[in-house]
């Protein structure tokens, strides 16, 4: 168990008393699940304990790219490069301002911002802006060229990606969470900076702003006017108690932490690495991942552990929000797929994410690949029972996230 809740087992269960210990679970799960409604959006980082100069401080000194393992859609880049009288660039022309974006493709609150980031590199790029993500992977499987290629171009990004793939740029910035931006200026001086999603009028107005201090004129190019996407007012109603649920985690290390308790069998916490026959309790807590059948608990995933013919396996979970979504990679190479039910039965097409099938009385996704699939896409907030089954023992879960907007992830 994490050590905060190791310590309320031990004082109200006693360090021997296993079955009190068991009665007590159900209650560590909820302050557990209280716990991680408490902190940020943006995912933390488990690497980032080395003692480093704060490069991303307002105010000082912009640190350069570090320990990058590949360069996508660009050479290799250095800010004094980027931002010094001889750099070249689209057109030859000089960075004025650069847009630092730390970024993981799996994550959905990074996937929120791209439309926005793809918006400013199109409007500013000619006037010296120069945006680059800095890929820090929160999977094992995320630190693979080939599958953050392949992201990029799904996005559509255009603008530099580097691989920071042992966190040394991320560390240099004193980064903590994932989506990240700092913008710094033409002298190299971090002057604004935001961590998670939102406030996008509020950084084009800092790209602007710096750009023009830097001699750009863009009184041709008008600035975003849309307000910032408004989460459904139910998310955050406390009183209703269908809170939007938190990010959950199947792989043992988000587990066993002090926001973890994802699973809510006690049994998972026996130890990693474990091929355990699981049984649904079937009465579920929202926020709490329950497994049915064999699964393994790997260290960032949880994994469907025999090869089954008629989908009896699964996950369950309870979950309150308009969308659910699933990062999955596969654990081999051929691909497979995850059934999905909503409320005991098949998603209707109104209900279904874009990256669902339904047909035949079926609604279901392919894996092929390691990503975000989106699942779930409700016309109204609401909460409800979801399960996902495959018969490949090469279904891998790594996370769920959801959300509350009108439209997307």
């Amino acid at each position: 168990m994490p050590g905060w809740v190791m310590q309320v087992a031990e004082q109200w269960g006693g360090g021997g008393n296993h079955v009190l210990r068991a009665r007590l679970f159900p209650l560590l799960v909820i302050l557990a699940a209280v716990a991680g409604l408490m902190t940020a959006c943006a995912a933390e980082a488990s690497n980032t304990t080395v003692d480093v100069p704060p490069g991303g401080q307002v105010g000082g000194p912009a640190a350069d790219f570090q320990g990058i393992s590949n360069w996508i859609n660009s050479e290799p880049l250095t800010l004094d490069a980027l931002l010094g009288a001889d750099a070249l660039r689209d057109g030859g022309r000089d960075a004025k301002v650069v847009l630092v974006d730390f970024w993981t493709y799996t994550c959905v609150n990074c996937i929120r911002t791209l439309p926005y980031l793809k918006d400013w590199h199109d409007k500013y790029a000619d006037s010296g802006l120069v945006i680059v993500g800095v890929h820090t992977p929160e999977f094992e499987f995320e630190r693979l060229t080939e599958n953050v290629v392949a992201a990029t171009e799904t996005f559509g990004l255009e603008y530099p990606v580097a691989q920071d793939n042992d966190f040394a740029t991320w560390m240099a910035y004193s980064n903590r969470a994932w989506p990240a931006k700092y913008l710094i200026d033409k002298d190299g001086v971090v002057r604004y900076k935001h961590i998670g999603e939102g406030k996008y009028t509020e950084t084009e107005f800092r790209i602007r702003q710096l750009l023009e201090d830097a001699g750009a004129d863009l009184s041709g190019i008008e600035p975003g006017i849309a307000p910032d996407p408004q989460l459904d007012p139910a998310a955050r109603d406390w009183k209703a108690g269908n809170l939007l649920t938190r990010e959950l985690y199947g792989g043992y290390n988000r587990n066993y932490s002090s926001f973890g308790l994802y699973v809510g069998q006690p049994e998972y916490y026996e130890g990693p690495d474990q091929v355990l026959e699981y049984t649904d309790p079937g009465d579920h807590g929202n926020g709490n991942l329950y497994l049915h059948g064999l699964w393994l608990n790997g260290q960032e995933e949880l994994r469907h552990a025999r090869q089954t013919g008629n989908y009896e396996d699964y996950i369950a979970l309870k979950f309150s929000g308009t969308s659910a979504n699933a990062v999955v990679s596969p654990a081999g190479t051929e691909p497979f797929e995850v059934q999905v039910t909503l409320d005991g039965r098949a998603l209707r097409p109104e209900e279904a994410g874009p990256d669902m099938v339904i047909e035949e009385g079926r609604s279901y996704f392919r894996v092929d690949e390691g990503r975000l699939y989106e699942v779930v896409s409700l016309p109204e907030y609401g909460t409800h029972e979801l399960k996902l089954s495959s018969n490949s023992e090469d279904f891998a879960l790594f996370a769920f996230t959801f959300g509350a907007y009108e439209e997307g992830p």
